[in-house]
């Protein structure tokens, strides 16, 4: 019953900003932890980042670290990305896991969202 919506992706600068958003509906968040994970053509899924049920532990990959942040609100959890490089180009996806603690696997999550395109290029 729970289905999530990515939002925020699009063409950015290098050096530049987006923010990624990731909207539930059918159940309530309170419950689940939350990553961020990007594709690229001829690559597996790689886990960006996540967000423990209450918020309160997240976890990076190092290439985003200092860069990107992710938060969460009620029934929408955030990426907010900075500095952004041309190797940060992916369609991102939300995923949420029936979990309190996060993981960066993908096979851990049980619900995902389409994904949002994302290209950084001058």
């Amino acid at each position: 019953q729970l289905q999530l919506v990515e939002s925020g992706g699009g063409l950015v600068q290098p050096g530049g900003s987006l923010k990624l958003s990731c909207l539930a509906s059918g159940s309530t968040l309170d419950y689940y932890a939350i990553g961020w994970f990007r594709q690229v053509p001829g690559k597996e899924r790689e886990g960006v980042s996540c967000i423990s049920s209450s918020g309160g532990k997240t976890n990076y990959v190092d290439s985003v670290k200092g860069r990107f942040a992710i938060s969460r609100d009620k029934n929408t959890v955030y990426l907010q990305m900075n500095s952004l490089k041309s190797e940060d180009t992916a369609v991102y996806y939300c995923a949420a896991l029936s979990e309190a603690l996060c993981v960066m696997t993908s096979g851990a999550y049980d619900y995902w969202g389409q994904g949002t395109q994302v290209t950084v290029s001058s």
